[in-house]
C-alpha cells in the first residue's frame, strides 16, 4: 500500500513534469508527512495526493510508515524528537496534542493561520479545535471527527424480528436483552463493543452518557457514582453477551464475515468494513444509552494534523503548512468524509458535500446526527499519561475475561492507581 502511494507522488509528479515540459525543471521542496491508521487512511491520501500535487507541483509530500495507533504515533514523535528526526506535519489522536505542546515539539499555527484572509477559524468544530489549542494558540486542526456508533448486521438482527432501523436498540439494556435472543437464534457472538479502543474512548463515552467528564477538575473523576455505573454497564453488557475478548482487528474481521450481529465502535471504521463486508445488509445507527432518550454526550473522537518541522528552511516550512492547511480544509477534508466514516473538521468541508453526499449515504449520516452531543475526548494531564491509558485498558480487560466482578472494588483501585500516576 505504500508503494502505491508512493507511486501516487511520482505519478502526480510525473504528470506536473509534462504540463511544464518547456519550463525549466524546478527542484521539488520535500514534505515529510506521517499519519495513523493506514486501513483506514490509506485510500484517502490515495485521493488526496494526486489533487494536491496538481495544485502545488513543486511540491513533494512523502508518506512516512502509519503508525499503529495513537499511542504508537505519540511514542513515535517523542522518540523522534529525541533522535531528531521528526516529520514535518504528523496526525496525532486529538487527546495527544498537548503533550506535544507541553515539550516544545508542536509548532504554533498562528504566524501562518495570520496570513491566511480567509482562513475560517470558526468553521471548525468547536470541541476538536479546543482540544488543539494552548494559551490561546492553536497548534493542530482537526482532520477527521469521529463519533461513537452502532453497526448492525440486518441479516441476524432479522433473526430475532429487528427489520428496520426504528427497532434498533436505544439503551444498553435493550442490547443485553437481544444478545439472549440471539444466541438462542444461534448466534455465538452477538456482539462486540470496543472497550480496547484508543484512548479510553469507550470508558469516557459511558462518562459523557450521564453528562459526567473522565477528569474533572483536574482530577480523575472513576470515583463518581458516574464512574461506578460505567464500569457496572460493561460488566452487565460483556457478560450479558458472553462477549470474547477480541482485538480490535479481530472484531472486525468477525463482524465483516457475518458472525456478529451488533457492533459498536467508532464511525471511523464504516469504509474499511463497508469495503470488506460479506454479502449482507449494514445498518448504522445512534449509539445507546442508559435511558430511552439516549446519551447525554458522546466523545469527539478523531484526529489533528499537527506541525512539527525542525526545518529552518522558510520555503520548506510553508510546503508543510499548505499540505496541513489542505488536508484539513476544503477538497482536502471532504475526502475524509467520501472515504471512511469520519466526518470533515469543518464547515467549508461539509458544504462542499452534504448537500448529496449524505442521503446517498445514510449510514454515513448517523455521526452527523451526534453532532450536537459532541464532547471533549479528554487527555490526561502531565508525563505520565500514556501510562494512565494502559493502567485503565489493564483494568477494563479484568471485565472483559471474567477476572474481576467486584466492581466498587476495581473502580477504587482505578481511582488509587491513576491519580498517583498524575500527581508525579
Amino acid at each position: 500500500m505504500k508503494r502505491f502511494l508512493a507511486a501516487a507522488v511520482v505519478l502526480a509528479a510525473g504528470l506536473s513534469a509534462n504540463a511544464q515540459a518547456q519550463s525549466p525543471v524546478q527542484e521539488k521542496t520535500v514534505v515529510e508527512f506521517a499519519y495513523t491508521y493506514s486501513y483506514l487512511f490509506d485510500v484517502t491520501f490515495q485521493r488526496i495526493l494526486p489533487k494536491f500535487h496538481a495544485e502545488y507541483p513543486d511540491i513533494e509530500v512523502r508518506m512516512r510508515a502509519a503508525y499503529k495507533d495513537y499511542e504508537d504515533g505519540t511514542n513515535t514523535i517523542l522518540r523522534e524528537a529525541v533522535s531528531g528526526n521528526l516529520p514535518d506535519v504528523t496526525i496525532q489522536g486529538l487527546n495527544r496534542q498537548a503533550i506535544l505542546v507541553d515539550k516544545g515539539i508542536a509548532r504554533s499555527l498562528e504566524p501562518f493561520i495570520s496570513k491566511e484572509p480567509d482562513f475560517a477559524r470558526d468553521g471548525y468544530h468547536k470541541a476538536m479545535l479546543d482540544l488543539g489549542t494552548s494559551g490561546g494558540a492553536v497548534y493542530g486542526l482537526p482532520f477527521a471527527v469521529s463519533l461513537p456508533v452502532g453497526y448492525y448486521n440486518m441479516d441476524l438482527m432479522a433473526k430475532v424480528g429487528i427489520t428496520s432501523p426504528d427497532q434498533l436498540p436505544k439503551t444498553w439494556d435493550e442490547v443485553v436483552g437481544l444478545c439472549g435472543k440471539l444466541q438462542t437464534a444461534g448466534i455465538k457472538t452477538p456482539m462486540f463493543w470496543t472497550w480496547n479502543i484508543t484512548g479510553n474512548w469507550f470508558l469516557q463515552a459511558l462518562m459523557w452518557t450521564q453528562g459526567e467528564p473522565l477528569m474533572k477538575n483536574g482530577k480523575f473523576n472513576l470515583a463518581s457514582n458516574a464512574g461506578l455505573t460505567a464500569l457496572e454497564t460493561m460488566k452487565k453488557l460483556f457478560r450479558g453477551c458472553s462477549m470474547p475478548n477480541y482485538s480490535l482487528a479481530e472484531a472486525q474481521k468477525a463482524f465483516a464475515a457475518g458472525q456478529v450481529a451488533m457492533y459498536f465502535t467508532s464511525t471511523s471504521e464504516l469504509g474499511a468494513v463497508e469495503r470488506s463486508k460479506g454479502n449482507w445488509t449494514l445498518v448504522t445507527h445512534e449509539f445507546p444509552g442508559l435511558e430511552p432518550s439516549g446519551p447525554k454526550g458522546l466523545p469527539a473522537g478523531g484526529n489533528a494534523a499537527m506541525l512539527v518541522t525542525t526545518s529552518k528552511d522558510p520555503k520548506k516550512v510553508e510546503a508543510a503548512w499548505k499540505w496541513l492547511k489542505y488536508i484539513t480544509s476544503g477538497e482536502g477534508a471532504a475526502d475524509v468524509a467520501r472515504t471512511t466514516g469520519y466526518m470533515p473538521p469543518n464547515k467549508a468541508a461539509n458544504e462542499l458535500i452534504l448537500a448529496d453526499f449524505y442521503k446517498q449515504n445514510p449510514n454515513k449520516e448517523t455521526a452527523v446526527r451526534e453532532l450536537p452531543l459532541l464532547r471533549e475526548w479528554q487527555p490526561y494531564p502531565g508525563a505520565n499519561g500514556l501510562a494512565v491509558t494502559q493502567v485503565i485498558y489493564d483494568g477494563i480487560e479484568t471485565i472483559v475475561t471474567g477476572k474481576a466482578n467486584n466492581m466498587p472494588a476495581l473502580r477504587d483501585e482505578l481511582q488509587d492507581e491513576v491519580t498517583t500516576l498524575l500527581a508525579k
